[in-house]
């Protein structure tokens, strides 16, 4: 194990000088930079995330895997359009492309739709890159990004249909069995995304409602969610929704969460009851983003691993 950092001076000012990119872009535009806590009562319910647990004593709290639950909270209290960016933690993540530890930008705009937000994301993605010139971007709805790779509906598609068109092995099939978006995860990872251009940002929306997270229902189709995801060639690098804010509607969504927590034998410790309380006080209509910032700045500093642009590893140092 070496006591030297995986990236060096070079990288280091290409990240504060990003940072003071997003930074510049968001203050011309009024947004106001908010502080809130890493340290939390609850763990995350998403089925896909897990927590890192903090021991106080005999007291257990969670690392943020997002400080999204914050930052509604805040616009329920009346704040403004805000930004974030802030360390976020995730167990269970490593390899070329994740970290247990990363940056994450977020962002949440009062009374934005879906087209203002997805605009608003590419503008935010175009400014922060200083080498990397894109071609047009690409916006293209989940249904047909898996019908043009695919040949499928992933509306329709049963499992079964998956496991054949995946040539899922037995052991493969096991583990997913019936859940269909299990599948379409697998999907999108292993085929959808990989037939994604590599010279611009794609734009993935209009998810399905099963995947909807923390986004209302499309008004116009409710199977469909008001959330997208935008790529770099098959490379995610954010996350966002025009935000639910039916307090009723998140915490069924939470209940389901755990459910599925727990079918698949994994730890279920509790829903964020403040979160529930904001929502019932009245959220504003809003859309918000997560964006990796480490993701960005690995691509426009011509990096394919994520630990070439990070100083240490979080948590171990030697795996880099």
């Amino acid at each position: 194990m070496s006591w030297r950092p995986n990236s060096g001076i070079a990288e280091s000012k290409a990240r504060a000088r990003m940072q003071g990119r997003a930074r510049k872009y968001f203050e011309d535009q009024g947004l106001l930079e908010v502080t809130t806590p890493a340290l939390l009562r609850t763990a995350s319910t998403d089925p896909n995330l897990a927590s890192l647990p903090v021991n106080q004593g005999k007291r257990r709290s969670w690392l943020r895997t997002s400080p999204e639950h914050a930052m509604k909270r805040l616009l329920a209290a009346g704040y403004p359009d805000i930004f974030q960016i802030c360390n976020v933690f995730r167990d269970d993540e490593a390899g070329r492309h994740h970290l247990a530890e990363f940056t994450m930008i977020e962002w949440y705009r009062l009374g934005y739709e879906l087209q203002d937000i997805m605009r608003d994301t590419i503008a935010l993605i175009t400014s922060l890159f200083a080498k990397i010139e894109l071609a047009n971007t690409r916006f293209v709805s989940y249904s047909e990004a898996f019908n043009e790779a695919m040949s499928i509906d992933p509306l329709a598609t049963d499992s079964g249909a998956f496991a054949s068109d995946l040539e899922a092995d037995s052991d493969l099939q096991r583990a997913l069995g019936d859940d269909r978006d299990a599948w379409l995860d697998l999907a999108m990872a292993t085929r959808v995304a990989p037939s994604f251009a590599n010279d611009r940002l794609t734009v993935v929306h209009h998810y399905p409602a099963s995947q909807a997270a923390l986004s209302r229902l499309c008004p116009a189709d409710d199977r469909l969610a008001d959330r997208f995801e935008i790529f770099y060639g098959s490379l995610e690098l954010a996350n966002g929704f025009v935000e639910l804010t039916e307090a009723d509607e998140q915490l069924r969504r939470f209940d389901n969460d755990m459910a599925k927590r727990v079918a698949a034998g994994m730890p279920a410790h509790g829903i964020d009851a403040d979160l529930i309380a904001a929502l019932r006080s009245g959220l504003p209509a809003c859309a918000g983003v997560a964006l990796g910032l480490d993701r960005v700045l690995m691509i426009d500093e011509g990096h394919d691993n994520i630990h070439q642009i990070t100083t240490f590893t979080p948590g171990s140092e030697d795996e880099c």
